[in-house]
């Protein structure tokens, strides 16, 4: 079996200085407790979005045809509206429109596993959580429009920190710390274990 992680920084969480290139992060930690002869490839490149993805997706998933992809995107359509407001932007329409072209461009074998946007500072109540809340129901939507298995990284994360605000998850508010992605990881492989001969 192939399995094929795409996404941002957080997904690719420092890849290029990995051998194996599977990085630190919650794809490391999925690939350590999967089957040995499951491969496990992590395509996710720092501060992308999902155009960003539309640019290598034929490179990168279907060129390579996975048994199973995994899709983390979204942090950055948001975040860039706030750290960098003269760029041009993803609202979420745009953002569901392209994402969607991309699904509709897997054969139906493939295994479709896509992950909620997760947090942009380490308050519920922040203005980037504020502004994440569509784009996670725009990939709600997706997940039941592909018959994709949905993992709730967003609700996971929001209900962490209301109920243990003092055990930070990222460095920054967006990449992950090692309890971050273990969150990821476990949230993961509890909703794709139906996909995976574990």
């Amino acid at each position: 079996m192939k399995i094929i992680f795409i996404g941002d920084s957080i997904t690719a969480s420092i890849k290029n200085t990995d051998p194996e290139r599977l990085g630190n992060g919650y794809v490391r930690m999925i690939k350590e407790v999967l089957p040995e002869d499951v491969k496990v490839i992590n395509k996710g490149v720092n501060g992308h979005r999902v155009t960003d993805l539309a640019f290598r997706w034929e490179r990168d998933v279907i060129d390579l045809e996975p048994d199973l992809l995994s899709v983390s995107i979204g942090i950055n359509d948001v975040w860039r509206q706030l750290d960098s407001p003269d760029l041009a932007q993803i609202d979420v329409s745009k953002f569901e429109e392209v994402y969607r072209d991309l699904l509709s461009q897997l054969p139906a074998t493939t295994k479709l596993v896509l992950m909620e946007p997760t947090i942009i500072k380490e308050n519920p109540q922040s203005q980037g959580n504020q502004m994440l809340i569509p784009y996670v129901d725009a990939v709600r939507k997706l997940a039941v429009e592909f018959d994709a298995v949905l993992v709730p990284t967003h609700d996971i994360f929001i209900s962490h920190l209301t109920k243990k605000p003092d055990v930070s998850l990222t460095t920054d508010g967006v990449h992950m710390r090692k309890k971050g992605n273990e969150l990821m990881a476990k949230a993961w492989l509890k909703a794709a274990e139906s996909l995976i001969d574990l």
